[in-house]
């Protein structure tokens, strides 16, 4: 039995495609696996913000063509990355433990403090947003490119810090970098964020993924997405959401910013993982309303 995965080709992307793929060989050690990497249209254009050249939904183009063309069996992508509408014909299969889902602060090699005559980088409004509470007297400049180009031009001295996801750090084994992780409750962190997930062909058999899903990670996954989904929020959005579960309860937190950005406001709201969904929307509705 041959199972094709999909992958973008960055290291990173390589290393969770590879967790995956070790995970499918210990429930299914006759298994021969392939990966199949392609850099998509997002990894080409590096000189534009997302929102200016079609969203998230450029990261993942080339790999649904793959998917669509029987190229490749299943795909790997960084959840916080998916758009939040999923083609009927390429259902999300499994969703993996999440890794530390908090954002990070990232300063030059050597560094011990921020210098207030260069910017920060970071290209998310979500993160933008949020950093002008914790660092008002600082600049943030947009930046693109993977992990490893964004620290290039940190230690050349374009940047003061740069903020990245905690969970792209660990797997690259870069930890070291980290000068600073920012709590939840002071950066709400992405939906999904921490989290991958594996996408496929309607009526794909995905019983070798058994040992990848983890149904808490799951539940939180789709809590935090229905909250995005109902406040229509996608790449330029400052829309946040983290859920997190005890026993068989979930709690999601979601940060709700009016499209002028002048309301702004978090909550959370406490249910049965059974009811994620729906707890997500009800949130959403909640501070949308302002109730």
């Amino acid at each position: 039995m041959k199972i094709r995965i999909g992958s973008r080709e960055s290291k990173l992307a390589v290393i969770q495609s590879q967790m995956v793929m070790d995970a499918i060989s210990k429930a299914m050690s006759e298994a021969e696996l392939e990966l199949v990497t392609m850099k998509t249209t997002g990894d080409k254009i590096l000189n534009k913000t997302l929102d200016q050249i079609g969203g998230k939904g450029l990261f993942v183009r080339e790999l649904d063509q793959a998917l669509r063309e029987n190229r490749v069996d299943f795909t790997v992508h960084s959840l916080k990355d998916m758009p939040m509408e999923v083609p009927e014909d390429l259902p999300l299969a499994a969703f993996s433990q999440r890794e530390d889902p908090r954002d990070v602060l990232v300063l030059p090699e050597g560094v011990r403090s921020l210098d207030p005559r260069k910017p920060i980088g970071c290209s998310s409004r979500r993160r933008q947003l949020q950093l002008k509470a914790l660092f008002p007297e600082m600049e943030v400049r947009p930046i693109r490119g993977n992990v490893q180009t964004r620290l290039a031009k940190l230690d050349a001295g374009e940047f003061s810090a740069l903020v990245l996801a905690a969970a792209g750090l660990k797997r690259l084994g870069m930890e070291s970098r980290i000068s600073r992780y920012f709590s939840p409750e002071e950066m709400l962190p992405a939906a999904g964020q921490g989290i991958l997930v594996v996408q496929t062909r309607l009526g794909m058999d995905t019983r070798c993924l058994a040992s990848v899903q983890d149904p808490d990670a799951a539940s939180c996954a789709q809590a935090e997405r229905a909250f995005v989904r109902e406040l229509n929020g996608g790449c330029s959005s400052p829309v946040a959401a983290y859920a997190v579960t005890e026993g068989e309860q979930l709690t999601v937190t979601g940060l709700y910013v009016s499209p002028d950005e002048t309301v702004i406001r978090k909550g959370n709201l406490t249910g049965s993982k059974s009811d994620a969904e729906a707890l997500g929307r009800e949130l959403a509705r909640k501070l949308k309303e302002g109730t």
